[in-house]
């Protein structure tokens, strides 16, 4: 994810300090990573010295000083050509699992017992996501989200019993090579 194109995308409904970006970041998307309030100044300061964005006033409501952001004309064009932009599937996925499976079969290890972990891994993460879903309140960009990371779990579930049921072949190439 682009900090900076969601950043202009919060930008898009007014002017904000990036006390409010960071908590409407947190809330927009809440299965991402939080952003860190360093990273939230350091990519406003980049936007205005790319004139993306520009400094709309500084108040302090009794409070400490905060300075206010908005997106300028540029911002607002760059924002749309990168929403509209197709992300390109990759041909290749760079993988760990993959990796470690590979690596497991190099060392002597065993890569069964690792892929068996490493689906169980997955099957955990994938009910607690389901939890996330069926909570309570949970609203639609929730939901939303966890449903995206829950296609992906699967996909990768999916690859590593077709990995395990290939491993004797697998392990005679590695080998060979």
């Amino acid at each position: 994810m682009s900090t900076r194109h969601i950043l202009l995308g919060l930008l898009a409904t007014g002017p904000s300090h990036g006390y409010d970006l960071k908590r409407r970041h947190d809330e927009r998307f809440p299965q991402a990573r939080p952003l860190a309030y360093g990273q939230v100044y350091t990519t406003l300061q980049r936007l205005v010295r790319d004139g993306l964005a520009e400094v709309d006033g500084t108040d302090s409501d009794g409070g400490p000083e905060r300075t206010t952001y908005r997106a300028t004309d540029e911002g607002t064009r760059e924002l749309a050509r990168w929403a509209g932009e197709i992300a390109p599937p990759a041909p290749f996925v760079a993988n760990e699992i993959f990796a470690k499976v590979v690596v497991a079969i190099l060392s002597g290890g065993d890569p069964d017992a690792y892929l068996s972990a490493q689906r169980a891994a997955h099957m955990q993460r994938m009910r607690e996501l389901t939890a996330v879903k069926a909570a309570k309140g949970a609203d639609l960009a929730t939901v939303l989200s966890a449903d995206y990371a829950l296609n992906h779990l699967d996909a990768d579930l999916r690859w590593m019993n077709t990995t395990a049921a290939r491993l004797t072949t697998l392990t005679a190439e590695v080998d060979a090579t």
